[in-house]
Formats: structure tokens, C-alpha cells, sequence
């Protein structure tokens, strides 16, 4: 029998099991899934917890309730992946394999940043784990002032349009709180500017400027001064905060490091219109482990899901991978009570106005701010959940598409 193993069981490797368990025989193919944490955890969602829209439960399912029949699970810490012998060892046991899917994801190392461990969980806070969203709503939650500000290390970072969705909510949460006026709100990132395509940018930017959040730019952080409560750049600009909300450098999975399969950062070389690990053989990548030019977020792992599955049945039938990922994201940006923005774009065409998904239809306004996006936003942990981790098919192509768009403010 032929074996497929699965490195991963959050948002890619699950829906990779899914999708891959109806296309090969089970009497021909064992399809293993290994993950060392029995908690699927709905990662959008960690984004609320300190806002208290969501709970830490809202976000949280038993990852065994999405893995489908004909899949064996199992729950154990992979410890080195050998491409040459197409071996995975792991604390518990020894697993080989035919064709292998790596989905690892990434973590977040703010061991990389001098100083920042040094008020971790005092008035250093993050949102890109559970334990630092429920951390934060407590801290904050009953301040009446102060200065936030909100800290990209460095790109890439899981899901780039956080940052913008968490400084508008925090004004929202502040102002509904009846203490805005006494709490200064500043994006700090090494970006040019809010976003990283110029439409975008300047919209999003924009955005800030209403609701008094200052954007600080190009800034390349050198250490957190725990002592003078600021961060410091390499070129020796300063940013003192009451509050730091901290987004330490992104890596992959240490095991990739330690395994050779990665680069310095983790993330495994990856040809990003196939998805296929560019450096060893029988071997493809999803999500966050990838090191392709587009969004770490849960709508890029569903539409590489799609590309990884049908590319691994036409190299199992002998038949060449086709290029057809084009690095499509799609995000809601919540941009306050009950109100959000929507972008759409990949590796070639930046976000644009428009309506999405019907051209002058949508119900869903690109770069646009509405309820019926604050909406999609809202519906979406119950798509993921329900119908996304299930394999169900969604309107939505891996391909983007231009229809509704406003191509005439693209790039020439």
C-alpha cells in the first residue's frame, strides 16, 4: 500500500485530507495525518479575543472532528523529516512515506527581537497566539489612558491585514469604551506605508488618518528598551509606548530548520504557481510553511488546497504539476462597529475597488466599507468550520478573477 503523509493538521494539511481522501482508492493509499495538538483552533478569531467579541472557546475545536473517514490521525511531535529515505520521525514512532505535504505553519519568535522578552506578558502583549489575546484583553481592558502602539518586526507575518484590522478596532473598542481621547493609537511598520500595494495603501491609509491612528513608516526595529519603554530602529529613531502590541518575527516550525528543508526563517523554497517543494522530490507545501510571495492567512491555504490535491493526483498518474496557483488572497478588514473592508488580489494585481463576488453586484464592496462586509467577516468562522475544514465546495475559484474590478487603476 502506498502511503501519503500530511505534516499538519491546521487549516492546509486538513483540508489537503479532505479534499486528497475522496481521490485515492483507500484499498491503494493510507493517508496519515500527524500534528502534535489536538486543538484546531480558528485563527482569525484569536484577532477578537482581546476585544471581546470572541472567546478563546469560540475559536477552538477538537482537530479529530474534521479529520474524515479513511484518515488516520495521529497526535505525536514530528522530530526530523529525512526527504532522501522519505522518513518522518517523530517522539513516538517512525512513519514512511510515498508522496509527502507539508504543513507545518509558522510561529511567531520574539526571542529574535533584543529586549522584547524582557517585559513579555507585562507591557509587552501580543494576538498571534491564544494564551497573548487573552493575555491582552485583561490587560487592557479597563484602561482609561495611555499610549498604544501596535509593532510589525518584520515581514512576512501571518495574515498582513491584522495589523490594520487590530489598530481600527482598537479605536472602536477605546471609543465605545468612552476613553479614545485619552489613548494615542500608533502603527509602527517597516513597510512604506498602511499596506503594501499602493491602491490599497493609500485607502487603508487613509482610514487611519480618520480615526487619529498614526502610521510610522520604514521602521526597522533594533531592540525594545524595556527601561525606557520604546522601541529603537537601527537607524536610532525612537517609539515610546505605554503598551506595546508586539508582532515578533514570523518563522517556520524549528523541525524544518533542524531538518534542512527550510530556509533561514523556516519557510520551505516552494515554486509558487505549483506548490511543490522546489529542492526535494515527492514532496508539496501549503500555508504558512511556504515561502511563495502572497498572504499567510487561511483563505490562501484554501485556495493552494485546491492546486496542491490536483497536482499530487496528476504526478501519482504520471502526469506533470500544473502552475495554476496565482498567489489569490482574500481578506476582511474590520474597520469598526459592524463596518469592514474587503481586498482580493494576487502575485501579479493588487487590491482594487470594485464589487466581489457578482461584478456590480458583489454583495461585498472591495476596498469599500460596509455592513455587508462586516457581515462576510462574521459569517466567515462558520464557513471555516463548517464547511471549509469539511472539503465542502465554496463559490470561490483558486484562481482570482478581474470581473468587478476597477482595472483601470492597475498597475500598466
Amino acid at each position: 500500500m502506498k502511503k501519503l503523509l500530511i505534516l499538519g493538521s491546521g487549516s492546509g494539511g486538513t483540508m489537503v485530507a479532505t479534499k486528497i481522501r475522496e481521490k485515492l482508492p483507500e484499498k491503494e493509499w493510507e493517508i496519515t495525518v500527524i500534528d502534535r495538538d489536538w486543538q484546531h483552533h480558528y485563527q482569525a478569531g484569536w484577532l477578537f479575543v482581546p476585544f471581546g467579541v470572541y472567546t478563546l472557546d469560540d475559536c477552538i475545536k477538537p482537530k479529530a472532528d474534521f479529520v474524515p473517514k479513511g484518515v488516520k490521525l495521529v497526535m505525536d511531535s514530528i522530530e526530523s523529516i529525512d526527504p532522501a529515505k522519505k522518513t518522518v520521525k517523530c517522539k513516538n514512532g517512525s512513519y514512511s512515506y510515498d508522496w509527502v505535504v507539508v504543513a507545518t505553519g509558522c510561529r511567531i519568535a520574539p526571542e529574535e527581537v533584543e529586549g522584547m522578552m524582557d517585559d513579555w506578558g507585562g507591557n509587552i502583549h501580543n494576538y498571534y497566539t491564544p494564551d497573548g489575546a487573552v493575555a491582552l484583553f485583561k490587560k487592557w481592558k479597563n484602561m482609561k489612558e495611555g499610549r498604544i502602539v501596535h509593532h510589525i518586526s518584520e515581514m512576512p507575518i501571518k495574515c498582513p491585514v491584522a495589523p490594520l484590522e487590530f489598530v481600527y478596532l482598537a479605536d472602536w473598542f477605546f471609543t465605545i469604551n468612552g476613553v479614545r481621547k485619552n489613548i494615542e493609537i500608533e502603527l509602527v511598520t517597516p513597510l512604506t506605508g498602511a499596506f503594501t500595494k499602493p491602491v490599497a495603501a493609500k485607502i487603508l491609509g487613509k482610514v487611519c488618518d480618520d480615526k487619529n491612528i498614526k502610521v510610522t513608516p520604514n521602521f526597522v526595529v533594533d531592540n525594545v528598551n524595556v527601561g525606557k519603554k520604546s522601541i529603537e530602529s537601527v537607524s536610532g529613531e525612537e517609539v515610546p509606548y505605554d503598551l506595546l502590541v508586539a508582532i515578533p518575527p514570523n518563522f517556520g516550525q524549528q523541525v524544518i530548520i533542524d531538518s534542512g528543508l527550510g530556509d533561514a526563517m523556516g519557510y520551505v523554497d516552494t515554486d509558487k504557481h505549483t506548490l511543490k517543494a522546489k529542492n526535494f522530490d515527492n514532496m508539496y507545501v501549503i500555508g504558512d510553511a511556504t515561502n511563495v510571495p502572497t498572504s499567510k492567512a487561511g483563505s490562501v491555504a484554501h485556495y493552494e488546497s485546491d492546486i496542491v490535491v490536483d497536482n499530487l493526483i496528476r504526478e501519482i498518474e504520471g502526469e506533470e504539476p500544473r502552475p495554476d496557483f496565482d498567489g489569490h488572497s482574500t481578506c476582511f478588514i474590520v474597520s469598526g462597529y459592524e463596518q469592514a473592508y474587503l481586498i482580493d488580489f494576487n502575485y501579479e494585481v493588487e487590491p482594487l475597488p470594485g464589487k466581489y463576488p457578482f461584478p456590480g453586484i458583489g454583495p461585498f464592496s472591495l476596498l469599500g466599507e460596509s455592513h455587508m462586509n462586516y457581515w462576510g467577516k462574521m459569517m466567515f468562522k462558520w464557513i471555516y468550520f463548517d464547511l471549509m475544514l469539511k472539503g465542502s465546495e465554496l463559490p470561490l475559484e483558486p484562481q482570482m478573477f478581474m470581473a468587478g474590478k476597477m482595472r483601470h487603476l492597475a498597475k500598466a
